[in-house]
């Protein structure tokens, strides 16, 4: 688990682009560290982007609840930050993850397990948890 001195993270806040999306976030994308999979994708604000380097824990912000949300704060699915990189226009940041048991709460290894073929989705792999067995309702 990487976890980023308060300099670093000072500096890094600063390549960033807050400004491009509504409500001063930025895009950032979960992927395996070992197979290179994508994870997921959700949102950051400059909040999120800080507890997430200072903790070594994918941390992210959700923008209907307007509140900050710790990967696996309910499931225990955390995701263990190895890499962080940006990308050239700076507003959006790729987490190479070590992902604990699942990152799509329908209980699949990936949010990206349907793919668009001939018409219709078809859904790749099998589910690796039981949403019910893990979510409050």
């Amino acid at each position: 688990m990487k976890k980023f001195s308060q300099n670093e993270i000072d500096k890094f806040i600063e390549l960033l682009d807050f400004s491009k999306i509504e409500g001063g976030v930025v895009p950032m994308i979960a992927q395996d560290y070992k197979t290179n999979e994508v994870l997921m994708l959700a949102f950051a604000n400059e909040e999120a982007v800080r507890q997430s380097l200072e903790t070594g824990i994918a941390c992210y912000y959700s923008r209907s609840r307007k509140k900050l949300w710790k990967k696996g704060e309910e499931s225990g699915h955390i995701q263990e930050i190895q890499n962080i990189f940006i990308d050239c226009y700076r507003d959006t940041i790729l987490l190479k993850v070590k992902q604990k048991v699942a990152a799509c709460h329908t209980g699949f290894y990936s949010c990206f397990h349907r793919e668009f073929v001939e018409g219709k989705l078809i859904t790749r792999g099998k589910p690796v948890f039981n949403p019910d067995d893990v979510y409050k309702k």
